[in-house]
Order: structure tokens, then C-alpha cells, then sequence
């Protein structure tokens, strides 16, 4: 299944766990908004990528406060769906539960809008995250709300993820969306949003990031490159590996701060 901008990628993920198991590095599924999507297909999508994958070295588990291991799924655009669609699915009583069964899972939501932070907990959703790279884009990628929403998440026994990017720039596809271009100040942009990130002391940080250029999002290694139709940005007067250098550093980071944080 693919939502409307990608073929069907399901032919793929063999190919990316294996690599991934290779390198030590651990995959999770981003589930998008294909036509039809509801509490109904994702009980059929989650049941075959756990009977498919589940057992890959490489199928990533998250494991809870209770020391239990389950895999951990990205819901992207879940507002399209009511809470009460979801709550079937996503809590305990619900019609067709998934939970304490072979197939249950932490169940991250996508928290756009201030008003999301409620039906999400009605949803029966484990946690948020916020996607967008861009701050100030939405209610959720504002750093500034970061604080509160991390303050629901740890009264309703939510995790909160906040997303991080490098910068934004979508302009080539969308000339209209100037405003939401964010300039990535040699890495500053990018070290700002970690710092957001780490003063909440979430469990985990996710970055949106992708190879795909036109959105200027991608953190892997770049040279300066022109075309006849476009400029591609590149990472001058720093090293090609720049944000790989950054990620790396912050992760390290925020491995010892999360150490300090338990102490």
C-alpha cells in the first residue's frame, strides 16, 4: 500500500533491515495516510509487518517502563482519523484491541494542533510527536510549547517525542510556502532544536529527515552541486559530513544527560 506521493515500498524493507542490522541500527515504521486508512486497515497493516518483520534483528522494540519489549509505530497524520475510531483499535475494551495481544505496540501520534493533546489521549495512543522541521510551522513543532505539552505527556503517562530537523526549505515544489523556510545558519538552526529538545527530557528525540532535496531536510553528506534548473544547497564553508558530525554528538550527548536525568 502507498499513500498518493510513493509507489508501494513494502519490496524494499528486507533490503533496509538487513542493511541496517549490518551497521547495528535499529528500523521502525512510519505509517502514512494511504486512501481508506482507518483503525480497521492499520489492525491489518500492524499485524502483517509484526508477522512479516517482527522477528529481523533489526525490527526495532521499545521497551517500556515495565521492562516489556513492543515495537514502536509512527502514525503520521492520525488527526485524520476520529479518537473514537482509534480507541477500537487502541485501548483495552476496545472491538478489535490490539493491546495484549501478539500484536500490540507503542503507538506514537502525530500532534499538530494544541486541541490534539486530548484526543490523542482519548485515542488510546501511547505518545506524540511533533514531525514538522520547520519551528513555528505548527502548534506542536513550536520548540516554545515543547514544555507544556511534555507536562500533558507526564500527566497522562504519555511519552513525547519531539522532532528535530536541520532546516526547511520546500520552495522548488511549493513557491508558494517561502514563509516556512528555515535557514540552517551552519548548523545552528539544527543545534538550537536539539537543546529545545533535550531542556524537556523527553525518552526520545526523533529527526525528520530524508535524501529527498527538495525539501531540504537531509543531513547526509553534501558537496556543492548546480544544475540547469536548480542550486542545490550544500554545508560550505563546513565539511561535507557536517550534520552527520552534529547528530552523532548530540546523541551522544543525549545518552550521558538521560544517564544524569535517572540519577
Amino acid at each position: 500500500m502507498a499513500d498518493d506521493n510513493g509507489e508501494p515500498s513494502d519490496d524494499l524493507v528486507p533490503a533496509i533491515l538487513d542493511t541496517a542490522h549490518q551497521h547495528d541500527i535499529q528500523v521502525a515504521f512510519h505509517i502514512q495516510p494511504y486512501k481508506g486508512r482507518d483503525d480497521i486497515t492499520v489492525h491489518d497493516n500492524i499485524k502483517y509487518i509484526i508477522d512479516t518483520y517482527g522477528s529481523h534483528g533489526a525490527f526495532y522494540h521499545y521497551k517500556n517502563s515495565m521492562g516489556k519489549s513492543l515495537p514502536l509505530f509512527y502514525i503520521y497524520d492520525s488527526y485524520l482519523t476520529s479518537p473514537e475510531a482509534w480507541a477500537h483499535l487502541l485501548t483495552p475494551n476496545g472491538p478489535h484491541s490490539i493491546r495484549n495481544t501478539p500484536y500490540d505496540g507503542v503507538f506514537i501520534a502525530l500532534l499538530v494542533e494544541e486541541g490534539h493533546t486530548h484526543d490523542i489521549l482519548a485515542a488510546g495512543f501511547d505518545g506524540m510527536y511533533t514531525y514538522f522541521a520547520s519551528n513555528g510551522f505548527s502548534f506542536g513543532s513550536s520548540h516554545q510549547n515543547w514544555k507544556a505539552v511534555k507536562n500533558f505527556c507526564d500527566a497522562n503517562n504519555l511519552m513525547f517525542i519531539p522532532s528535530v530537523g536541520p532546516g526547511y526549505i520546500d520552495t522548488s515544489i511549493r513557491p508558494w510556502n517561502n514563509h516556512n523556510t528555515r535557514n540552517r545558519v551552519n548548523g545552528k538552526y539544527y543545534e538550537t532544536a536539539l537543546q529545545a529538545a533535550l531542556t524537556v527530557r523527553p525518552e526520545i528525540v526523533s529527526i525528520t529527515s530524508f535524501n529527498e532535496w527538495h525539501e531540504g531536510t537531509q543531513i547526509e553528506k553534501a558537496i556543492p552541486k548546480k544544475t540547469p534548473t536548480r542550486l542545490y544547497l550544500d554545508y560550505l564553508p563546513h565539511q561535507p559530513s557536517l550534520y552527520l558530525e552534529l547528530t552523532r554528538r548530540w546523541a551522544e550527548h543525549f545518552i550521558k544527560e538521560k544517564e544524569q536525568w535517572l540519577m
